[in-house]
C-alpha cells in the first residue's frame, strides 16, 4: 500500500464503514453479516453476473435485501485500477478478499502488485494469500509442514506411484482449474494421462508441472476457522462439504453404469455448491489443535499471520484413531454459507453465526476498541 492503514483510516468516517467484496464466491454471505451489523456494503460486479446483487438482493426501503450498492466493472481484476479504489476509499471501504478476486486479480497482476497497489485495507493479510498457491515460496505445504500437520504424500514423479495417486494438472482450457485423474501405477499414468492429452484436456507442458500426491481414502470435511486478534480466541464456524461437478454425477451412477464411461472421462471437482457436514465430537479437540498450530505457523512466517476466517479442507482418514489430513487450505473467507447450519458457531455465541457475520462482528469490535489497524492490512 502506498499509505500504511492508520494513514487510511485517519481519513475515513469510522461511523459509515463499508464492507467491500468481489461479486462472486461468498459476496452475498458478507453483505449479509454486515448488515446484521449495522455496517454498510457494496459489490463489485462483473458484466452478466450483477443482477444478483444489483436487483435480486439489493436492499429494499422496507430493510429487506442486503446490497447497499452495486460499482460495475469490465472485469473483476479492475478492482486495482485508481478510478475504482478511489470510490472505495471516499466510502470508507474495508476489502473482504475472497477465492474469486484472488483468481481474476491474478489474470492482469502479479501476487507483488496485488499486495502493493491496492490502497484499500484488507480484512486478513493480503501477505497470506499467495501462500494458497503451491508454486509460491512459502507456501500452505511449508505452512503445513512447520506446523505439524499430516497432508497427503506429495511424489517426486510419475515412476514413484507405488498406490493410489491423485495428478493435479493444470486444465488446458480453463486457464484457473486443475484437471484431476487418478493411476495406481507409473503404467496406468501414462495411459490415462496420453488419453487426457490426446482429449485437449490437459498439455504435455501441464503435465510435466502437475503435482502428484498420495490419494487418501475417507469422507471430507472443511473445518472453517477465524482467528480474533480482538478476542485472542481461534474459533470453528462451522463444517462443510463440497459439491462438485461431474464427480458428484459420477458416483451418484452403479458400478456397471460408472463402467460405461470410459477411459476418457475426466474427473470436475470444480464447486458447484456446498453442504453442511457435521464431525464427531471425539474429533473436536484434534480440530482445534490443528487449527492453533497453523495459526502459529502463519504468524511466525508471515506476520501478522491469520486474520479472520481460514478453511483447513481434510479427508478423515481411516484409523484407528481416525484423523485428519489436510489436502487444502484456504486462507481467506471460504465459499459456502452454509456453515452456520452447523452448530458449532452457536455453541461459542449462543446462536449461529455465518462467516461473513463474523467478520463484521469483529469489525465492530475493533471499531469500538480504537484496533481497526489490528484486523486490516
Amino acid at each position: 500500500m502506498s499509505d500504511s492503514v492508520s494513514q487510511v483510516l485517519a481519513k475515513y468516517e469510522l461511523g459509515a464503514l463499508t464492507l467491500c467484496c468481489i461479486g462472486s464466491h461468498s459476496a452475498l454471505d458478507v453483505c449479509l453479516g454486515a448488515k446484521r451489523e449495522k455496517l454498510r456494503t457494496l459489490v463489485l460486479t462483473a458484466a452478466r453476473r450483477e443482477r444478483t446483487y444489483a436487483q435480486y438482493y439489493k436492499t429494499r426501503s422496507d430493510g429487506s435485501g442486503c446490497v447497499d450498492e452495486t460499482i460495475a466493472l469490465g472485469h473483476f481484476a479492475e478492482v486495482l485500477d485508481a478510478g475504482v479504489q478511489e470510490k472505495l476509499l471516499a466510502r470508507s471501504a474495508i476489502f473482504v478478499p475472497n477465492r474469486s478476486f484472488e483468481v481474476y486479480a491474478r489474470q492482469r497482476y502479479s501476487y507483488n502488485q496485488i499486495e502493493q497497489g491496492m490502497r484499500v485495507p484488507f480484512f486478513g493479510s493480503r501477505r497470506l494469500l499467495r501462500a494458497e498457491e503451491r508454486d509460491e515460496p512459502g507456501n500452505q505445504y511449508e505452512l503445513l509442514a512447520s506446523a505439524g500437520i499430516r497432508f497427503p504424500r506429495r511424489l517426486k514423479s510419475a515412476e514413484d506411484i507405488d498406490g493410489l495417486t491423485l495428478i493435479k494438472a493444470p486444465h488446458a482450457k480453463v486457464s484457473f482449474e486443475r484437471a484431476f485423474f487418478v493411476a495406481a501405477s507409473p503404467e496406468q499414468y501414462r495411459r490415462r494421462s496420453q488419453t487426457l492429452i490426446a482429449a485437449g484436456v490437459i498439455s504435455e507442458q501441464g503435465l510435466a508441472g502437475a503435482l502428484l500426491e498420495e490419494y487418501v481414502l475417507g469422507p471430507t470435511i472443511n473445518l472453517n476457522f477465524f482467528w480474533s486478534p480482538m478476542l485472542g480466541e481461534l474459533e470453528l464456524l462451522g463444517t462443510d462439504t463440497r459439491r462438485q461437478t461431474n464427480v458428484d454425477g459420477a458416483r451418484s451412477l452403479l458400478a456397471i453404469e460408472q463402467a460405461s464411461l470410459g477411459g476418457a472421462f475426466t474427473p470436475s471437482m470444480e464447486e458447484a455448491g456446498h453442504m453442511p457436514a457435521t464431525v464427531t465430537e471425539s474429533m473436536l479437540e484434534q480440530a482445534f489443535d490443528m487449527g492453533e498450530r497453523f495459526v502459529e505457523a502463519a504468524r511466525a512466517a508471515r506476520p501478522p499471520g491469520i486474520i479472520g476466517p481460514f478453511a483447513l479442507q481434510c479427508v478423515i482418514a481411516a484409523g484407528p484413531p481416525k484423523s485428519f489430513v489436510v489436502y487444502d487450505v484456504s486462507l481467506r473467507i471460504p465459499g459456502s454459507p452454509g456453515t452456520k447450519y452447523t452448530p458449532y458457531s452457536a455453541y461459542r455465541w449462543g446462536r449461529e453465526l455465518s462467516v461473513g457475520e463474523r467478520i463484521a462482528k469483529e469489525v465492530v469490535l475493533a471499531r469500538a476498541a480504537g484496533r481497526l489497524a489490528d484486523i486490516l492490512t
